[in-house]
Order: structure tokens, then C-alpha cells, then sequence
């Protein structure tokens, strides 16, 4: 059985800001017009991407994209859709005789109906920030497959920010050319070999409910000081 390499989201959050700011990814080194945006794929996502945006001096947002579930397997990703209904397939989507055009197109429609769900909670209290512009780092709690990376990257490179910087605790080595074919820069603590699931990484991989996202979007712009009672930093 692999060793767990973090204790939970929070402590993986705060290795990978050691890593960016010696990548030269924090505010303390950047000009005032280029502040860092930080967007997180939900759920999982959030709670490293609030890390990152405090331990950074970054911005804070969401990047919504959905993993397309293979017939009789929901846990496999065919690919993904983005918040803008761009679709990407895996390589193998295309050998699987049952995940035809109709059932793709099908997959694709229950997934925009989340997105446009959670779009409407999210938003209520985050409007969203325009990547423009900007150095965009975007973050999720692991990559396995690299769909739903893959669709959010389209998506934000599609709204014209200027650097896009992929950071994640651990990823399935084997996907991350795709990732680097999709960005400027892969900033990842982990690339082990023996890689099954994202969540064999983390003694605790609860699920993040809904509400949790909400409280760290509406909650990042309070003080600081009350801010890191909701996002912990090390001890």
C-alpha cells in the first residue's frame, strides 16, 4: 500500500507554496499591476487554492470544469467539459464501443446542468474575476486522468491570461506532457510512478461538500487574521 504523502488538502496546500515562491510566484516579488489570480477546480480543488491564494498574496476564484463519466464506470473520466461547453476526450474515449457521439453529447448535458448549479451558488457570493491579462496559476487537490485540468485550461487560456501556471500536490506522471502541451509552467511537488487514485495520497481526502466552497469563497476577503482560523497555515 503507498504511504500517504500529506496529511490532508490544507498541509499539501502550504508544501506547494514553498515551492511557488521559490519559483518566483509571490507577491513579494511581483509588481502591483501583475497580483497572481488563483483559480481551483471544485470541490477538492478550493481547499488547496485558498491555501495558495493566502500563502501567495493572490486572488482567489474557481475555474468550473466536469469530468465526463464512462458508461458503467462513473469513476473514469472520457474527458471533460469546460464552464464554456468545450468538450476534451481522453485518448482511449474512442475505443470504448458504448461512449458513442449520443452518449457523450447526453454525458456532456447532465454535467453542464452541475456546472450551471454550482455556477449560480458560487457566484452568489464570488462574482467572477476576468483572467485578462493576468498570471493565472490553477490549482485542484491532484491530477489523475488531466481531463478536467485540461478543459479548465482551455477555458482560461480562451479569456486571454497572459501566464498559466498548472500547481497541484500530485500527479499521474503520464498525463502531465498533456498538461505542459496546455500551459506555460507545471509546478508539481509529486509525480509518483504507482498511481491509482488521487485520494491514496492523503491520510484524510474527505469530500468537500458545497457549502465548505462557498464558506472559503465568501470568507477570503475578510482580514487575515480572521481569515487563517478558516484556512490553517503550518505550525
Amino acid at each position: 500500500m503507498t504511504r500517504p504523502l500529506f496529511t490532508d488538502r490544507a498541509e499539501a496546500g502550504w508544501m506547494l507554496v514553498e515551492r511557488l515562491r521559490a519559483a518566483g510566484l509571490a507577491a513579494s516579488r511581483r509588481a502591483a499591476a501583475d497580483r497572481l489570480l488563483v483559480l481551483a477546480i471544485p470541490r477538492g480543488g478550493v481547499e488547496i487554492g485558498a491555501v495558495l491564494a493566502r500563502g501567495l498574496g493572490a486572488d482567489l476564484d474557481v475555474v468550473l470544469s466536469r469530468k465526463l463519466r464512462a458508461p458503467r464506470q462513473p469513476e473514469l473520466a472520457l474527458g471533460a467539459v469546460a464552464e464554456d461547453g468545450h468538450v476534451y476526450l481522453n485518448h482511449f474515449a474512442s475505443a470504448m464501443t458504448d461512449a458513442g457521439d449520443a452518449f457523450i453529447e447526453a454525458e456532456r448535458t447532465r454535467q453542464m446542468a452541475e456546472i450551471s448549479r454550482r455556477r449560480e451558488m458560487y457566484r452568489a457570493v464570488r462574482p467572477q474575476v476576468p483572467v485578462a491579462g493576468r498570471t493565472v496559476i490553477i490549482t485542484d487537490d491532484g491530477i489523475a486522468t488531466g481531463a478536467t485540468m485540461i478543459a479548465a485550461l482551455h477555458t482560461v487560456r480562451a479569456g486571454g491570461a497572459r501566464e498559466i501556471v498548472v500547481a497541484v500536490p500530485v500527479a499521474s506522471p503520464d498525463r502531465l506532457d498533456a498538461i505542459r502541451a496546455s500551459c506555460d509552467r507545471v509546478v508539481c511537488l509529486h509525480e509518483p510512478a504507482a498511481f491509482w487514485a488521487i485520494g491514496q495520497f492523503y491520510r484524510d481526502f474527505e469530500q468537500v461538500e458545497d457549502e465548505r466552497v462557498v464558506e472559503l469563497l465568501r470568507d477570503y476577503g475578510m482580514p487575515a487574521t480572521k481569515w487563517e482560523h478558516a484556512v490553517a497555515g503550518p505550525a
